[in-house]
């Protein structure tokens, strides 16, 4: 049975995107800064360990607007190089009924979400990631996420997208490693008690 991961950045109040979408946060130093090298790093190597990405049509309108051919950019970094070939050889499911096709090393799923998760988790494969928060709510409420990964900016936005969606029942978490970034950034990762 494969692992269900769900990780992003967050701020320090809980959410994922402040209200109106906004983004510039998440760097960790301040309105629309980068990533530290060693946390892009950190991403890029989850990206390269993932077996299968499951993403929401928000996030993947995101990151296919970019990470397609952010490699070909001029001034491109040697890691943006690195993430953007990983990015792309990762097979995705993008779960969406409002948009009718996807490229690249993707496949749309129209279908019910939950349905489709609980397949793939039982399937044989490596680690799954999950992302998008109305796709990853409707995992958690169903209890198949089995790991939690947040990457938290001191940063408080007051409002937007929560980490967290509200659920009927409690679920406990055991810590399985913390690790610190610069600008403050810090990772935490909980695994699901079953």
């Amino acid at each position: 049975m494969r692992k269900l991961i769900f990780g992003m950045n967050v701020t320090l109040d809980g959410y994922t995107a402040a209200t109106g979408g906004e983004l510039g946060w998440s760097g960790g130093d301040g309105p629309d800064s980068p990533p530290s090298d060693e946390l892009f790093q950190w991403w890029s190597d989850r990206v390269a360990a993932t077996d299968l990405a499951l993403y929401g049509r928000k996030l993947w309108e995101a990151m296919s607007a970019h990470w397609p051919t952010a490699d070909q950019q001029p001034g491109a970094t040697p890691a943006e190089i690195e993430y953007a070939r990983r990015w792309r050889a990762m097979p995705k499911a993008v779960f969406s009924s409002t948009i009718s096709t996807v490229d690249g090393n993707a496949r749309l799923v129209t279908g019910d979400a939950v349905t489709e998760i609980t397949r793939l988790k039982a399937d044989d494969g490596g680690p799954m990631d999950i992302g998008g928060a109305t796709l990853a709510a409707a995992a958690m409420r169903a209890g198949l996420i089995d790991e939690y990964v947040l990457v938290t900016v001191p940063v408080l936005v007051g409002g937007g997208t929560p980490f967290f969606t509200a659920l009927d029942s409690w679920v406990n978490l055991t810590l399985v490693e913390t690790r610190t970034f610069p600008g403050g950034v810090v990772l935490t990762r909980y695994e699901t008690r079953r």
